[in-house]
């Protein structure tokens, strides 16, 4: 592939924050930006240098972007595979619809882990009554009933003790497919961020610790707190699940550690809200790193300056009006990123604060308490 080179312009399949802070990296390299979305005014939008709002099922719509553009990418894995499959057909579109309809489907890609030799927690599809039976003898309880496709923070998933708490799960998720997952008792959640350029340079940012409330992220710190052995192991299978995927681009695989022992919970093919600390942290940023690897270019350094933190900012903190910015913005080593949302929903990603210090530890200490601060905003 020849490289694609500043002036170039991107598409970007999606209008969250991952395309937001994609475009802004893109740009600062003197790249454009066209993003295809479904609502106006996306924080994409606010920052690109085109829009198309359209559903991802109109074909008239996907052929003009295609033949707008340069190279396509995306920013969340819930578009369909088949609008990625049209675009591939005019524009190289990474990564490729292959990787995202294995990613998007929670029961093909724990088929695809397992059967390429990757260590996942037992699991057992789910689409009767009878599968739901076999299968809590074959996970143990407790256990996680998930749908098949399209969850994600949570969503879509409960967890069962017994055949008849599973019985009401399934009747909750309206007897769609699904898979049940034994429940991993792990030390810790950790992540991995990567990317692989089409001639298969890899990089990657190590071990990144995570803390979750509510099955959403909270709070991201790195390196995380990992023997270098664990974070060899992980980089070595992140860069191999990369080329049996073929990956072009930036992945995400998540981890629960159990000792020393890894086993891969998810894969996101795009940038995971656990990176967003490269931004500052690191002299490549994983944004950065998806531009460079969907471009044909080869990766950026991806050493930390210093230890970093980042605790996401939910619309919960909006309940009680505007936060008080001052409280976060008057004490230095604080960044402030938001995202350009209007509708500020419990639960919903709002923006994020990342500190940088000394060690992860004294970092997570100083972004608990800048999250803290706007807890008590009255």
């Amino acid at each position: 592939m020849k490289p694609l080179l500043p002036n170039a312009t991107i598409g970007m399949l999606g209008g969250g924050q991952l395309g937001r802070m994609f475009t802004m990296a893109a740009r600062a390299m003197g790249y454009r930006v066209h993003v295809y979305t479904s609502k106006p005014n996306s924080p994409t939008a606010q920052v690109a240098d085109f829009q198309t709002v359209a559903e991802f099922d109109d074909i008239d719509a996907i052929e003009k972007f295609a033949r707008s553009v340069d190279v396509v990418t995306y920013e969340f894995e819930n578009v369909p595979a088949a609008a990625v499959q049209m675009l591939e057909q005019t524009v190289p579109t990474h990564p490729s619809s292959k990787v995202l309809f294995t990613a998007q489907h929670r029961l093909r890609e724990k088929t695809f882990l397992s059967e390429n030799g990757f260590p996942v927690a037992r699991f057992f599809a789910v689409s009767t009554i009878e599968d739901l039976e076999k299968g809590l003898q074959h996970t143990g309880t407790p256990a996680i009933l998930k749908t098949a496709g399209f969850g994600y923070d949570g969503k879509g998933q409960a967890q069962v003790h017994d055949l008849e708490s599973a019985n009401a799960a399934w009747e909750n998720l309206d007897k769609t497919e699904a898979v049940l997952e034994e429940k991993v008792l792990f030390d810790s959640e950790v992540s991995l961020v990567a990317s692989r350029n089409a001639a298969g340079d890899f990089a990657h940012f190590g071990l990144i610790q995570n803390d979750h409330r509510n099955h959403i992220l909270h709070l991201s710190q790195a390196p995380a707190n990992a023997p270098d052995e664990l974070h060899q192991q992980a980089a070595e299978m992140v860069r191999e699940l990369c080329e049996a995927l073929e990956v072009v681009g930036v992945i995400c695989v998540e981890f629960f550690r159990r000792g020393d022992e890894l086993l891969i919970n998810e894969i996101a093919p795009r940038p995971h809200n656990s990176g967003h600390l490269t931004i500052e942290a690191c002299q490549t940023s994983q944004f950065e790193q998806q531009l460079r690897a969907v471009c044909g270019l080869p990766p950026g350094p991806t050493d930390f300056l210093r230890p970093a933190a980042m605790v996401n900012l939910l619309g919960d903190l909006w309940q009680n009006g505007e936060p008080d910015w001052t409280k976060v913005l008057s004490q230095s080593g604080r960044h402030l990123h938001l995202y350009g949302k209007d509708d500020a929903k419990p639960g919903r990603k709002m923006g994020h604060i990342t500190v940088l210090d000394e060690t992860a530890e004294l970092a997570k200490v100083k972004a608990e308490n800048a999250f803290a601060q706007l807890s008590r905003t009255k």
